[in-house]
């Protein structure tokens, strides 16, 4: 009789040819598009900011697993630098370059490392960093410069006015906000960009459709009951940059697809009610944070049936 050995082990029991530095550089891919028009678009400033962002992030990761967890580093892996590029891409392109590495060094040193690195932390880091300095220094994060001008010049963002009630939507050229020839930060200038980004998502299998679409469905419902501008709604602000990018992230968003749909869902909804009655214009960033919390009790009560113990009690 031959003896067979069972081993146990810890999730995962599946794996795939996909490795974790894999899908950070094909979202980072995705990101390039959205870059190159900032660029264009605020200039030399911009590139400030990116490059300010992306070596506070990676510095900040390296010098806490060097000296404070002494252990091998993981700054090669990615997500370092995609948390750098993300939080510059939520800034406008006139933040003083303290401010943003001051952010940068939230992003990573409190809302990742403090939580034990990547896989761990409960909050989407760049947006930690992002609402860190906006609640920090509200001016600075609220003056947007304009595309294409000298630097100096700033004006309100599409959202701004329509907090204000001073926003025809039938004057606002969609064309504009697809090409991005608007005021904001410097990953909301263009719509056409972010989706080139999703759609090379999808194709690679990097993401599903579920939680972008459901974001927008959620807005969309708000807009509709509130009688507010859908189109202008959609393609302003950080909406597609949140929902594509952020909301989407592997760490901090659920599971299962049910659970992703109404995660979407309520980003949208959440998105759509502080852009109509808070006191921001925007509420991209906070209404991703606020599900980054449920995401645990999203998981817990919408896992697949498989795994229920009610199933495994009705077969017992």
């Amino acid at each position: 009789m031959t003896q067979s050995t069972i081993i146990f082990s810890p999730s995962p029991h599946m794996h795939t040819g996909r490795t974790t530095p894999m899908a950070m550089y094909h979202v980072l891919i995705a990101l390039l598009p959205a870059v190159a028009c900032a660029l264009y678009f605020f200039g030399l400033p911009a590139l400030g900011v990116l490059v300010t962002s992306v070596a506070a992030c990676v510095a900040t990761e390296w010098a806490i697993t060097r000296f404070m967890l002494r252990r091998p580093t993981t700054v090669f892996d990615g997500s370092a630098l995609l948390t750098g590029v993300l939080l510059a891409l939520n800034l406008p392109s006139n933040l003083p370059l303290w401010m943003v590495a001051a952010g940068a060094v939230m992003a990573i040193g409190i809302a990742k490392m403090a939580f034990g690195g990547l896989g761990c932390n409960i909050f989407n880091p760049a947006l930690v960093g992002r609402v860190f300095l906006l609640i920090s220094f509200p001016v600075a994060m609220t003056t947007w410069p304009v595309p294409l001008q000298p630097d100096g010049i700033t004006g309100p963002t599409i959202l701004g006015l329509e907090k204000l009630d001073s926003l025809d939507p039938g004057q606002v050229e969609i064309s504009h906000l697809l090409t991005g020839d608007i005021g904001g930060s410097m990953g909301e200038v263009s719509a056409i960009a972010l989706i080139i980004g999703f759609i090379y998502l999808l194709a690679t299998k990097v993401i599903k459709w579920h939680i972008p679409v459901c974001v927008v469905i959620g807005l969309v419902f708000v807009d509709l009951c509130a009688g507010w501008p859908v189109l202008v709604d959609i393609l302003s602000g950080g909406l597609l940059l949140g929902a594509i990018f952020m909301a989407t992230d592997y760490v901090t968003s659920p599971m299962t697809t049910k659970g992703m749909m109404v995660y979407g869902l309520a980003i949208g909804v959440i998105t759509a009610v502080i852009r109509r009655w808070g006191a921001y214009p925007e509420g991209m960033s906070f209404a991703i944070l606020i599900m980054n919390g449920f995401t645990p009790l999203i998981n817990r009560y919408m896992r697949p049936s498989r795994f229920s113990p009610r199933r495994k009690e009705v077969a017992a």
